[in-house]
């Protein structure tokens, strides 16, 4: 899925930023954009689920809140 975003401007070290059709407005690092990019230029960005690291992050939370359940029935 691609989307579009517009640099609407530039507010120290942030962009602001127009994202997607509805035109969000979304305030971004300056440091994380292309060093070329200047206010008014277009950007596009796209967004992809990875399944592997969701699954690592969900057993991660699954095994933290097991612990922490154990610990405070051992009390």
């Amino acid at each position: 899925m691609r989307v579009k975003v517009v640099i609407d401007r530039f507010e120290s070290d942030k962009a602001v930023l127009l994202v997607g059709d509805g035109e969000v407005s979304a305030s971004w690092p300056r440091a994380s954009l292309p060093a070329e990019a200047r206010e008014g230029d277009i950007l596009w960005t796209s967004f992809a689920v990875d399944r592997e690291a969701t699954a690592r992050a969900r057993s991660e939370a699954k095994d933290m809140l097991r612990k922490l359940m154990e610990k405070n029935r051992d009390r």
